[in-house]
């Protein structure tokens, strides 16, 4: 008899369990490159002047999955969102965590009439094609120039030697960016109320560190 699934692991878990699997995956040379580009941003730390609880979400336009303009405040209309920042489809790290909010945070979301997004700076088709890919099917909406992250407080450039390393795996993380710079934001979820006003932030330096659903839960209950 075939035992049924159970969707019980944190994030933290599943990294735990991908990452050697990833590492094996890329080689030795790539995986230190990666490796001490975390070690660098826990280092590093967030930037100062990010949005905090109380803050306003700023009403800029985002774009959708056929490239057609919304303004966020029609995206989430008069109710309470949770919206998700995500490097790009082409981080697996972000694939798991999206998976994640997909499988336990959209049921509930719908139950509580909740909007749940999530936003990246890639180009929307390509960020649609490659979410579709891996089953992926939460709304995707393009922030085009980090316009939204920037005003946020919530921008961050990979580093060099990441770079190379992405675009020797056939990642081109500017080449799928609408502005095609290397900007991408910190991995972030945000719970705002139906005003738009921020009840829940959470930002993450080291992007293989995600928000809990739990901890999304608990934010989303409160309101």
């Amino acid at each position: 008899m075939k035992q049924k699934q159970k969707f019980t692991d944190t994030i933290a878990a599943q990294v735990d369990e991908f990452t050697p699997t990833f590492e094996a995956q890329v080689g030795p040379a790539l995986a230190e490159v990666f490796e001490l580009e975390q070690e660098e941003l826990r280092r590093a730390g967030l930037p100062d002047g990010m949005a905090r609880v109380g803050d306003k979400l700023p009403d800029v336009l985002l774009y959708d999955g056929h490239r057609r303009p919304a303004p966020l405040r029609e995206v989430l209309g008069s109710a309470a969102a949770i919206i998700v920042f995500y490097r790009g489809a082409w981080c697996p790290y972000c694939n798991i965590a999206l998976q994640t909010y997909q499988r336990e945070l959209s049921p509930l979301a719908e139950s509580f009439g909740t909007r749940l997004i999530a936003i990246s700076p890639q180009d929307p088709e390509i960020a649609q094609k490659m979410a579709h890919e891996s089953g992926l099917y939460l709304p995707l909406y393009s922030d085009a120039g980090n316009n939204l992250a920037s005003r946020l407080g919530i921008v961050t450039v990979p580093s060099p030697e990441s770079t190379l390393a992405r675009i020797a795996l056939g990642i081109d993380v500017a080449g799928s960016n609408v502005d095609r710079t290397l900007r991408i934001p910190f991995p972030t979820v945000i719970v705002a109320d139906a005003t738009g006003t921020i009840r829940f932030i959470d930002v993450h330096a080291d992007y293989t560190d995600r928000t809990e659903t739990g901890d999304i839960i608990d934010a989303l209950v409160a309101l």
